[in-house]
């Protein structure tokens, strides 16, 4: 089933309900949310507010109790097991705050790792993995383990290694908590610029102001609700 082909991600009516002591807790009431092609928008909220448990949602980390979430065209909260695991893996690149890197595995078996999981030639991935290295600016890092480089470094990769697979929506989950704020700031530079220069969308979960200045759109949620939006105006 398509849509409207500018939008990466919709979602209808979401819904999530938990059990807590037996306790009926409902995370996320009923969302209508669209992110079309190309945004760089941040989502934020209190902690209890659903944020979370929203995003969880949205990359098919998690199944609703009830509505929809479509990515590319697809509804992925219809799906399950393998199906779901290859969809997001082909489409899903995902930036975490604890960057998330295979200690025993190079900065280029890093980056490649997922092109490795999808069947890419290997050629094509060193040519793939050089490229993105050298927009994040480590083209001389690729034999590097992940303990030789900075927290700043070592979350470039984070960012060369969710982008290299050029899939439809970058999720990045808090990806400056644990940077001072001027590598944040550089950080979120280079993430902007590679977002302008590539089309790619990017869907950030932030408490960082840092992330929320230079976002073109700020979505609020609040009490499992979406709250607000909030349009940039550059």
């Amino acid at each position: 089933m398509k849509t409207q082909t500018e939008n990466v991600i919709v979602t209808r009516d979401l819904r999530k309900t938990y059990e807590d002591g037996g306790v009926p807790v409902e995370a996320v009431r009923g969302i209508d949310f669209a992110l079309t092609k190309g945004e760089f928008t941040a989502i934020i909220g209190p902690s209890g507010s659903g944020k979370t448990t929203f995003l969880n949602l949205m990359a098919g980390l998690d199944s609703p109790t009830g509505g929809e979430v479509e990515l590319s065209g697809n509804l992925i909260s219809e799906m399950s097991g393998k199906e779901l695991s290859n969809y997001r893996r082909d489409h899903i690149g995902f930036i975490f705050q604890a960057y998330n890197l295979f200690p025993v595995l190079t900065v280029e078996e890093n980056i490649e790792y997922i092109m490795l999981l999808q069947g890419v030639h290997k050629k094509e991935r060193h040519e793939r993995v050089m490229k993105i290295l050298e927009q994040v600016e480590l083209q001389d890092f690729a034999g590097r383990l992940p303990s030789k480089l900075s927290g700043g470094q070592q979350q470039r990769v984070a960012v060369a290694r969710a982008m290299v697979s050029k899939p439809s929506l970058v999720i990045a989950d808090e990806p400056t908590a644990n940077l001072d704020s001027k590598t944040s700031g550089d950080l979120l530079d280079m993430m902007k610029k590679l977002n302008e220069e590539t089309g790619m969308t990017f869907l950030f979960s932030t408490h960082d102001e840092i992330v929320m200045k230079r976002a073109r759109k700020v979505v609020t949620i609040r009490d499992g609700l979406l709250y607000k939006t909030d349009e940039s105006s550059e």
